[in-house]
């Protein structure tokens, strides 16, 4: 697996909305990046706002492991 980390690649982010509970970590964590529709679920505005580290930061403190980073190759780097 690709670490992001060492990279200055940007990520690509995905939300897994039958994953999603709407805990809101996300949006507590990148109101830049996330917010939860009427549905409750959370839905990506604009990633760019935020680096890398932060992407991988809120991906991780996601309970359903809904957000999915892939890196410039498409390459799946979290979960």
């Amino acid at each position: 697996m690709v670490d992001p980390r060492r990279s200055s690649r940007t990520l690509r982010v995905h939300i897994d909305r039958e994953r999603c509970i709407g805990s809101e970590n996300c949006v507590a964590s990148a109101p830049s990046v996330f917010r939860l529709d009427a549905e409750g679920k959370a839905v990506l505005l604009d990633p760019s706002t935020v680096d890398v580290e932060a992407l991988l930061l809120v991906a991780e403190i996601c309970p359903t492991e809904a957000i999915i980073l892939e890196d410039g190759a498409g390459n799946q780097v979290f979960p």
